[in-house]
């Protein structure tokens, strides 16, 4: 109960918001960047290396300014312009099946393509973990620092998601189809015009996802090995111990 009164009162305090989201941010954006770069080691020659480069230089950009004593309206602004930067190249990524797999830009509800349709298929099941890892913690996954208070949505979730997306789900959703293990046939579009997903073809997602979480990893602060699947536990853990004055600041999670 502690916990969640300091995590209440902390999410009331705007800098102290900012304080958070600030490291959260600054995680996202990185991962974000090393899974552009790490397509570039493969596609240096390609014709949409120099666009993805760019990108991966804005994110850069980016990520200097988060040094700067920002308040936390400008830290939303900035992440919603390197979110925007990120997704302008993903398409780029996208290796096989071009036919059936591209990307314009991200559509939630209903996703209106099958590579959407597919990323928010794989956030949904990330985004349950995390609820859970908060809950086991005990935090209070509706009451977040970056995503505000509105009925329904897990806020705090939402946050501690932010610095997983690009290295848990974005690069399964590239994996599975770049390697064909999703086929164009696993995608229907519903009569309002949006894009789901066959029994069969979820089933090949939620079994590759479980896979994922099976492999081995140092965590980069803890310095331990663990594995993918505890990943969204060891930051809520690492969330709470900030939160009651154990560490001077949240220690994200960096993809190395």
């Amino acid at each position: 109960m502690l916990l969640r009164r300091e995590q209440y009162r902390r999410a009331d305090d705007l800098n102290a918001c900012t304080a958070i989201v600030r490291p959260l941010l600054a995680a996202k954006i990185a991962n974000s960047r090393t899974v552009l770069l790490r397509a570039l080691r493969d596609r240096s020659e390609h014709p949409e290396a120099a666009g993805i480069r760019a990108a991966a230089q804005q994110l850069g950009y980016h990520l200097k300014a988060l040094s700067e004593d920002l308040p936390l309206d400008s830290l939303r602004g900035l992440e919603g312009i390197a979110a925007r930067n990120y997704f302008e190249v993903f398409d780029s990524l996208i290796a096989q099946q071009k036919e059936s797999f591209f990307f314009r830009e991200r559509s939630r509800r209903p996703p209106l393509d099958n590579v959407n349709a597919l990323i928010s298929f794989i956030y949904t099941l990330l985004r349950h973990d995390v609820e859970a890892a908060l809950e086991s913690v005990g935090l209070d996954p509706a009451v977040g620092f970056l995503h505000r208070d509105r009925p329904g949505r897990p806020g705090l979730a939402l946050d501690l998601m932010e610095e997983l997306r690009a290295y848990l789900a974005d690069r399964l959703a590239l994996s599975l189809i770049n390697l064909k293990q999703v086929q164009p046939g696993g995608f229907e579009r519903t009569e309002s015009g949006g894009i789901v997903m066959t029994d069969e073809t979820r089933k090949t997602v939620l079994t590759a996802y479980q896979q994922r979480k099976n492999d081995e990893i140092v965590h980069p602060f803890l310095g331990e090995k663990t594995t993918v699947g505890l990943l969204p536990h060891l930051q809520a853990a690492l969330l709470a111990r900030t939160l009651r004055g154990d560490l001077d600041g949240y220690p994200p999670f960096l993809w190395k």
